[in-house]
């Protein structure tokens, strides 16, 4: 006869806790199906996440309390991996890490279960090393060439101590088959559709003159020129919320049609999703939020087709996809060419709405509660 155990003890690793992003995002929605599992991070700045994760136990790498991490910490990446290795996970049976860098680096004990929702692999350490890091000449880029060598070499080989590979997209997939020779299960991450939402005048809001939205960090593989210059071409207002380092640049490329908004709060972007024309997405993203939350809310997408939009939009359905090349002549061309579908409503606000609630929090709920719960159940 057997009798019920006690659960399996748990554990989640994440890369670092500095700001709510979708990882943060993913995070958090793993949190209830893991009562009680600690966080294992490199690093947490107090108060720059959400209760929810505040929370949690988290225990930090021994690289926290160098001076200078909280402004400087990224400039440690070639001490991550053996940070992240660092972390005792004796105690844990089922480790759930949540990686877009190192986190899937961490080392489970021999009968411990490692499931890894994977965001990407490190973006600038393969495909997209060259848009992080332009400048090709001189001591210090031979050296970060040196150190990203080495660093792919590790990623490739720590990624045989991941039992399940869970991806975010159908690219991500693909890249995590490429890079790691693994095979993943695509679950796509939570939008919160219940509050991005279509406003009640829906139909009287799109107007014949508008703008066009861009929600982006403001780095270099989100390829905001693109869409600065390809609105510029096409004569139309172009708004962009976000911040960060490539801000300064961006603007100094920018003309009288584009506005920086920088970051706004949750109710002023549901808004500002609203009242656009459409949402304009120039960069290749491994899955991509704010198109969902464009749809949600009624609006629909111009993206440059490749990445994981395809899984969010259909072509002529949710918006317009542009293949033929990523320079603002193809989305300025495009946004010419469709333009009078999008301003006389050619796309079905049910339909985008619809399509968005596709990626509700909820069915990421449900389909992590089904993937976890064998891994937490065990009978003696």
């Amino acid at each position: 006869m057997t009798s019920a155990a006690p659960p399996r003890r748990a554990t989640l690793v994440h890369d670092w806790l500095t700001g709510m992003r979708g990882g943060e995002n993913v995070l958090e929605a793993l949190l209830p199906l893991l009562p009680g599992a600690p966080i294992h991070t490199l690093f947490h700045f107090p108060g720059t996440v959400s209760p929810a994760i505040e929370a949690r136990p988290i225990h930090t790498s021994l690289l926290q309390g160098l001076p200078g991490t909280r402004r400087h910490y990224r400039k440690l990446l070639p001490l991550f991996p053996a940070a992240i290795e660092d972390f005792d996970l004796g105690a844990f049976d089922l480790v759930v890490s949540s990686s877009h860098c190192v986190a899937k680096g961490c080392i489970p004990h021999p009968g411990a279960v490692h499931v890894c929702y994977c965001h990407t692999p490190m973006r600038y350490a393969w495909d997209q090393q060259h848009a992080y890091f332009p400048k090709r000449s001189g001591p210090l880029a031979r050296m970060r060439s040196m150190v990203l060598a080495g660093l792919r070499v590790w990623d490739v080989a720590s990624a045989a101590r991941v039992d399940r590979f869970l991806a975010n997209s159908r690219f991500v997939a693909d890249r995590i088959r490429r890079y790691y020779g693994r095979d993943a299960e695509v679950v796509h991450p939570p939008v919160d559709v219940d509050f991005f939402t279509p406003p009640d005048d829906a139909p009287a809001r799109r107007r014949e003159e508008g703008y066009l939205l861009a929600v982006s960090a403001l780095a270099p593989y989100k390829r905001l020129e693109v869409a600065i210059a390809g609105c510029e071409r096409a004569g139309l207002e172009l708004r962009i919320v976000g911040d960060g380092p490539e801000r300064a640049r961006l603007e100094r490329l920018a003309g009288i049609r584009t506005r920086f908004l920088g970051r706004v709060d949750r109710d002023e972007l549901r808004e500002l999703y609203r009242g656009a024309l459409a949402f304009v997405q120039p960069g290749i993203e491994d899955f991509g939020i704010a198109p969902v939350e464009a749809l949600a809310c009624g609006t629909p997408v111009v993206a440059h087709g490749r990445g994981g939009v395809l899984d969010i939009v259909e072509d002529g359905v949710h918006g317009v996809l542009y293949r033929d090349d990523d320079g603002p002549e193809a989305l300025s061309a495009t946004l010419e060419a469709r333009l009078d579908t999008i301003r006389k409503i050619g796309f079905n606000g049910l339909n985008l709405r619809h399509r968005a609630e596709a990626f509700a929090a909820r069915q990421f709920t449900e389909r992590m509660r089904a993937i976890l719960t064998p891994y937490l159940e065990t009978t003696a």
